[in-house]
């Protein structure tokens, strides 16, 4: 697997590119229709994929970063080199979004590509990661607990004032 960023063309991301991920998002239905984040989780259109990414890499030290197996597109994580309040003291980078193709869940992508995010931060000399998960989602707080995450603090999310739980991985072990 690899894990490849997402970079626009003269401003703009690349139609087929932005197709592959707008399919990637419409397998996700169940996921979406929990987060709240399109008005119709069973009709997500290439469009509102366009503006969620340019959400997601409007930030500073923002990325996405495209998950391959075989050639084909199995997931995304949106990553943040840090907390978007700089009075935040938070000295950790973010997973903001890990999306795998609903079709291939169960099969290890998640899993591999957490890990890629992990080595990437770890490579840049990163002692932790963090991320927030809804506390909706349940099946998102079982995966990340299995891949070494632990809980920190209950919070609010920080666009639409969701309940969520802050995690954070040590990346020293």
């Amino acid at each position: 697997m690899i894990l490849q960023p997402l970079t626009a063309v003269d401003g703009a991301l690349p139609g087929p590119v932005l197709t592959e991920i707008s399919v990637l998002y419409a397998t996700n239905r169940a996921f979406f229709e929990l987060s709240g984040d399109f008005p119709d989780p069973g009709r997500i259109t290439v469009e509102q994929v366009a503006a969620a990414l340019a959400d997601e890499l409007a930030h500073d030290g923002a990325e996405v970063l495209l998950a391959r197996s075989a050639g084909r597109l199995v997931g995304l994580a949106a990553t943040l080199a840090h907390h978007p309040d700089p009075s935040s003291g938070d000295p950790d980078p973010w997973i903001g979004l890990l999306l795998i193709d609903a079709t291939a869940h169960r099969e290890g992508y998640g899993s591999a590509v957490a890990g890629l995010v992990e080595e990437r931060f770890r490579a840049a000399g990163r002692t932790g990661l963090r991320l927030a998960v809804l506390d909706d989602n349940q099946a998102g707080m079982a995966f990340w607990r299995a891949q070494g995450y632990t809980a920190l603090r209950r919070s609010r999310e920080r666009e639409r004032g969701r309940d969520c739980t802050v995690m954070r991985k040590d990346l020293r072990t």
